[in-house]
């Protein structure tokens, strides 16, 4: 594939997926219930940001997640209470989901290879990898700027912990759940392209 085919395509899975993650967080969101007082949803947002990491690296992970956290800090539905809170919470943790791609070649060899175990093992690792760093990313922020909120008596950082993993968690197991789905039906022949 030349390479102006392949930044054509590359652009344009970077577009469509970003916005197929707005579109999944945004119905996140409506279902919610506002469980969460502070923010924070159980989504499944994070798998078109797994997929661009695993076809196209962590270029195209972290593009594709800054992208979704653009999408969410300027489309209004996200939670705002001073500018770096909201940089924090949606450019920063979002982007760092694309950090899954540094296990896009042993993920892309596995798949064409037909080395199913591997390729499931890989992108178990990498799911755990950007949801442990978005998780990373809200906790401090949760530190930082929603201590206020802690219970009399319970450490902030343990609240922090806590608040955060109620939806962290279910949205990482969502998410790899439906990424080994999604990677066992897709044609293995897409991970052969020249990137």
């Amino acid at each position: 594939m030349n390479k102006n085919r392949s930044n054509t395509r590359f652009i344009t899975e970077v577009a469509v997926f970003s916005a197929l993650a707005y579109l999944l967080d945004l119905a996140a969101n409506f279902l919610s219930l506002k469980i969460w007082p502070q923010g924070g949803s159980v989504s499944i947002a994070m798998v078109p940001v797994f997929i661009m990491a695993y076809r196209w690296g962590i270029k195209g992970g972290l593009l594709s997640g800054f992208l979704l956290g653009l999408l969410q800090f300027i489309l209004g539905f996200a939670q705002i209470y001073t500018i770096i809170q909201g940089i924090i919470d949606y450019f920063i943790a979002f982007t760092v989901v694309g950090f899954a791609g540094v296990f896009a070649g042993p993920i892309q060899r596995a798949l064409v290879k037909g080395e199913k175990s591997k390729w499931m093992v890989y992108s178990l690792l990498g799911a755990f990898i950007g949801s442990a760093l978005r998780y990373v990313c809200h906790v401090v922020s949760g530190i930082v700027f929603f201590g206020e909120y802690a219970p009399k008596g319970q450490p902030v950082t343990v609240y922090s912990l806590l608040y955060n993993g109620t939806f962290m968690l279910p949205s990482f197991i969502l998410s790899a759940i439906i990424v080994i789905l999604v990677l066992s039906a897709m044609p293995k022949k897409s991970f052969l392209q020249e990137h």
